[in-house]
């Protein structure tokens, strides 16, 4: 073990890395490179849209027609005098 200063010793000197400032919350996502696994994620971003299509439409409609109703029977038990709609 040394038991004294060593020669030569020099500090470090300071990095030239700049730090990075605005980096991005969330999983690191690197594309396909391969043709297969390209076809196959254009198909998931394109399944995995229609289906979020779909649902806002269906609960677009049913919020129309009035069968969404989120507070319903805090409604009902507020105002018992009053017909409720339906």
């Amino acid at each position: 073990m040394v038991q004294g200063k060593t020669k030569g010793l020099q500090s470090k000197s300071p990095s030239n890395r700049q730090k990075q400032t605005n980096l991005k919350k969330g999983k690191k996502y690197i594309a396909p490179k391969k043709p297969a696994l390209v076809k196959q994620a254009t198909m998931h971003k394109a399944l995995s849209a229609k289906i979020g299509r779909s649902i806002e439409t269906q609960v677009a409609t049913a919020a129309s027609s009035g069968k969404l109703t989120i507070m319903k029977s805090a409604v009902a038990e507020g105002s018992k005098s009053k017909p409720t709609k339906s």
